[in-house]
């Protein structure tokens, strides 16, 4: 057979051929050209094929190409084309060019203006029947592409084989691949229009990943998990979660356990192992670093490719759904840490994703985070805040998370964040705000606790940005709770002193005081506090051994007496005295020592007595649950307040030296008993034992209150004391 010359093949022909047009189904598929009917299709691995709708009558293969056509009668639509390879196999499948568009022009529209709040069901691979034929329907956006193909384990990731169809100016490129299955791995292969360079990229709203470091998408089966936590959702929807104790237990699902041979642990398996210790330690929430998926171990979750996919380190989608509804189960709430602010350059992820700075800013004064090596999503552009709104909804309906903790929403914020003067650009203002930025985050409050009330959005914000936690209707950003890092700040350098140059630094401790109720505060001592050579909070106090132990003690009792909810970071609940290693799991053998024991017995009174008490958690917001008895007592280094709610009063006596005090007044505002309900002294965690059980009042009127109480004060010791009547 003659081969015909290339430049004789007509140019939208040859388009094909070259893997660049930018609509096949134009060439490709079913057509009527002069009342006459016609089938085109590429089959590169095919000696021979025939339309099985047309009684197998065979294609003609066009001279010197691996384009096949059929001319004849009108077919019925679908159709199937058989072929055969030259090596005594066949195949047969529907013609994925004899479909009409799948997508609605309303979906279309919403995702183009960025209020397709449930994008993950419009974008994406999707197993879907149309009529009786079964197959999978791929979505994407990438409107700087002269041409998309998906490319996969079913086609040899040839990019010839499935080219997209594009929906218009929208952008998006729709192909629906018959008899597809769940399983098969898929990226796309995307030509940029401008430049004709060529990427293969994983999907966007992939919602299942290879391990890594293979970085292909896996088409998931449909959602079939039988959730068992209606109770627990319908029970958070009408929760007053503000006048609730709240207590976290911050976790790397990688380095919390492992197993015998230093592998991960799976999610159903961390679920049963997790849940004993947590609910034996009084916590009432988990907090998870990232699990979306991401391609870096060290990064810890935070450098996310997959917005859409619990990682596949731990097991698949419904390991996960299994991991969150048996928290539920044992009234265990899930929290999940989600970088929204930040995404990485890798190649095959979003980076440039069509050729163009598409999900960030081409200009890196707003699109890169240097300090990081990563880029900042463009909040300016509508399908780019409709992919992160969508994310954040899809993790509390699909997964029933409880409540987003958004990480370095201050970099989001600011946008001169961590850089040197000339290298940002001003708003139009003139100011260094990053307005689109705090639209996105008033939209995602705004959508995800409007449609899900009780589900909570967690701000891990460094700055004194006013009202962060305040509704965005008083211009406020609408976030649920904060963390206090000024907090965590003082506290944690006034700790590091030793005891005896403490007094000259009181003010770190009663400093917070001024601002506590301005927000609502989460207080965090997190991962952040033992990595990157800070040592663990336990080597980070001073002092010998029994010092160390007794100031963490003392630290502990401290924070769950303070106002605010609570956040631990895993292994600081009983100690741990290396540095946070993320490859490794933490150090369980050191529960073979009594002091460590102790520790983890102190943090799970901490939490009972925390939830047990009204006192200390129904006003953790405002000024009604706490005063000060005596913050002035900078000589001794002792603070002392009260906490309480309408019916209950306790009180809190805390001496920040290795000096016992004895004769120690305090006044009180009701005559009575206060029996001691916790001593961080206690020889049951490993202190020295010295304090009394119980204090009578005496009517000696003392700062400012109509009574007083005599305590013995412990070294380094903190008491907490209820009132009795």
């Amino acid at each position: 057979m003659k081969v015909q010359e290339k430049s004789m093949i007509p140019s939208e022909i040859r388009r094909i051929l070259d893997a660049r047009h930018h609509d096949p189904f134009s060439v490709l598929g079913y057509h009527e050209i002069g009342g006459e009917f016609l089938v085109r299709s590429f089959l590169p691995q095919a000696a021979e094929a025939w339309v099985v709708e047309a009684g197998d009558a065979p294609m003609e293969r066009l001279e010197g190409t691996d384009l096949f056509e059929w001319r004849g009668d009108a077919l019925p639509r679908p159709y199937r084309i058989r072929w055969s390879d030259g090596h005594g196999h066949e195949h047969v499948a529907w013609d994925p060019y004899g479909f009409e568009p799948l997508l609605s022009d309303f979906d279309i529209h919403l995702f183009n203006e960025g209020r397709h709040w449930h994008a993950w069901r419009l974008m994406g691979a999707h197993v879907q029947s149309v009529g009786e034929v079964d197959g999978v329907r791929f979505t994407v956006w990438a409107p700087g592409a002269e041409r998309v193909s998906v490319v996969g384990d079913f086609n040899r990731w040839d990019g010839r084989c499935h080219p997209m169809r594009v929906r218009g100016g929208s952008g998006i490129w729709e192909l629906f691949i018959p008899g597809l299955e769940p399983g098969c791995l898929y990226k796309y292969e995307i030509r940029n229009r401008d430049s004709g360079e060529i990427m293969v990229k994983t999907d966007p709203y992939g919602q299942n990943f290879e391990l890594r470091p293979k970085t292909a998408g896996v088409v998931p089966a449909p959602a079939d998990y039988d959730w068992q936590d209606g109770e627990w959702l319908a029970r958070r929807h009408g929760d007053a979660w503000l006048h609730r104790p709240m207590s976290i237990y911050e976790v790397h699902l990688g380095s919390w356990r492992r197993g015998p041979e230093g592998e991960f642990l799976g999610y159903r398996e961390l679920a049963h192992a997790l849940v004993d210790y947590v609910k034996q330690l009084g916590f009432t929430h988990i907090e998870l670093l990232p699990v979306t998926e991401h391609p870096f171990d060290a990064s810890w979750g935070y450098q996310t490719t997959g917005y859409y996919a619990p990682t596949s380190r731990f097991g698949t989608p419904e390991d996960f759904r299994y991991f969150v509804d048996h928290c539920h189960a044992n009234d265990i709430g899930v929290i999940l840490d989600w970088a929204p602010g930040h995404f990485p350059k890798d190649r095959h992820a979003l980076a440039r994703f069509d050729g163009t700075a598409l999900y960030e800013h081409e200009d890196p004064r707003k699109g890169e985070h240097r300090d990081w090596g990563t880029l900042i999503f463009n909040y300016g552009r509508n399908e780019v805040r409709n992919f992160l709104v969508s994310s954040a909804l899809y993790w509390v309906e699909e997964f029933h998370i409880d409540g987003l903790r958004v990480d370095a929403v201050a970099s989001m914020l600011y946008l001169d964040y961590s850089r040197e003067p000339g290298d940002w650009e001003p708003n139009r203002y003139g100011g260094n705000e990053n307005l689109e930025a705090i639209d996105f985050i008033r939209e995602l409050n705004n959508v995800v606790q409007g449609q899900h009330p009780g589900a909570l959005i967690i701000a891990e914000e460094s700055t004194s940005w006013p009202q962060v936690t305040r509704p965005t209707w008083l211009g406020g950003l609408g976030f649920s709770m904060k963390w206090n890092m000024g907090w965590m700040h003082d506290t944690l350098e006034y700790f590091k002193k030793d005891p005896i140059h403490r007094h000259y630094h009181h003010d770190q401790l009663t400093f917070g005081l001024l601002y506590a109720f301005t927000e609502n505060f989460v207080l965090p001592f997190s991962h952040d506090e033992v990595v990157h050579g800070k040592r663990s909070l336990l080597y980070r106090m001073p002092g010998d051994e029994w010092q160390r132990f007794a100031n963490l003690r003392l630290l502990y009792t401290y924070m769950w007496a303070y106002p605010g909810k609570k956040l631990l970071f895993m292994g600081s609940e009983f100690g741990q005295g290396d540095e946070w290693d993320a490859a490794n799991q933490l150090d369980w053998y050191v529960l073979d020592y009594p002091l460590h024991q102790g520790m983890q017995h102190l943090v799970g009174d901490l939490n009972r007595l925390y939830r047990d008490h009204p006192a200390l958690h129904q006003h953790d917001f405002d000024w009604q649950g706490f005063e000060w008895i005596d913050c002035h007592d900078a000589a001794q280094s002792v603070l002392s307040f009260l906490r309480k709610d309408d019916d209950e009063l306790m009180v809190v006596a805390l001496s920040f030296t290795p000096v016992p005090r004895e004769g120690y007044r305090l006044g009180v505002p009701r005559p009575g008993r206060y029996q001691v309900v916790l001593n961080s002294d206690s020889s049951h965690y490993g202190g020295s034992n010295l304090g009394q059980p119980a204090a009578q009042s005496e009517d000696i009127p003392w700062m400012g209150h109509p009574h007083s109480i005599v305590l013995t004060l412990p070294p380094l010791g903190g008491l907490i004391l209820r009132h009795s009547g």
